[in-house]
């Protein structure tokens, strides 16, 4: 009986490895997910390194004046400096082993969904660790002195009261450019999720069009407060204690119990990227199965504290 010649659908012009292509669909849907999911990645500073484990964020302060007395040198001022170092952390990976005999049992096409699954857990874990390190801005100290460190504003109210959340808002930018943070000149973003969200979007204040251009209770329009941009996501770790979460790295295991939200400019927090997200794919004989895997490798760390204010109930 003579043999049926296969045509292979993942090779590449009929050689080479036998899932090429079927890789580069793997890939692009794992890629598309998580660009599609994340939301803090053009909301803080993010620099892209080729090699290395660190790097160093500078900072410098004021410039101040003086008036000058006819025929004194001026000589120039010496101006503060400092930095800030962010280290990458371990890869995160997000990994799926699919046995062969169950996708030949099974009627449908379990690929596409587990690519999709893990571009969303990357993305998960990607807004997660930049709003931990939005909330480490907020709770630190001054990178120089009299500039101001990160803020924090304490409100029970901020727990039930739409009203109280639409003034904490505005009561943290106030803060903000009371420490000459330029809120008026750069993007100001305010995050919570979803069960206050729509407490906010379906208060009178969020249907007033003096204060949300836009409001209606039909389409539950929040989009800005007093020119900062709202938004909602189910990422957010607030409500959690990571204080002894082993699974995170250890500047990044903090108490959010009574966290409400965060307020912030991108100066607030920056990402150190050293490998954006990838993904691999290999056939495994001796398990008779194929592991895919999505993965990046970034570090995460507080920048400017003064330009992040959060917004919590009670003390943690």
């Amino acid at each position: 009986m003579t043999a049926a010649t296969p045509s292979r659908l993942g090779q590449v012009n009929l050689s080479g490895d036998v899932e090429a292509l079927f890789l580069d669909v793997f890939g692009g849907e794992v890629l598309a997910a998580f660009e599609t999911k994340v939301q803090m990645r053009d909301k803080h500073m993010v620099r892209q390194i080729e090699h290395g484990r660190s790097a160093r964020f500078p900072a410098t302060f004021k410039v101040g004046t003086a008036y000058h007395t006819p025929g004194a040198e001026i000589v120039g001022q010496t101006v503060r400096h400092n930095e800030v170092t962010i280290s990458i952390d371990d890869i995160l990976v997000s990994d799926v082993f699919v046995a062969n005999i169950d996708e030949l049992q099974n009627h449908y096409d379990v690929r596409s969904i587990y690519s999709t699954e893990m571009g969303n857990a990357l993305a998960l874990a990607y807004d997660r660790n930049v709003t931990r390190n939005l909330l480490r801005a907020a709770r630190g100290a001054e990178l120089f002195p009299g500039d101001g460190g990160g803020a924090i504003i304490t409100n029970a109210g901020f727990a039930t009261t739409a009203t109280t959340l639409f003034d904490g808002i505005s009561q943290a930018k106030q803060t903000m450019e009371e420490k000459d943070v330029p809120v008026d000149s750069m993007s100001v973003y305010a995050a919570f999720r979803p069960a206050l969200w729509y407490l906010m979007a379906r208060s009178d204040r969020a249907l007033n069009k003096d204060f949300n251009d836009g409001g209606t209770l039909g389409k539950s329009v929040l989009e800005t407060v007093d020119g900062t941009t709202i938004i909602k996501s189910t990422a957010l770790p607030f409500g959690t204690n990571d204080s002894s979460n082993t699974a995170l790295p250890s500047g990044y295991r903090i108490n959010m119990t009574n966290t409400s939200g965060v307020v912030w400019t991108p100066m607030a927090a920056a990402t150190l990227q050293l490998m954006d997200v990838q993904m691999e794919s290999e056939y495994d004989i001796r398990r008779q199965g194929t592991l895919m895997l999505g993965k990046y490798l970034v570090g995460h760390g507080p920048l400017r504290s003064k330009c992040a204010v959060e917004l919590r109930t009670a003390a943690n």
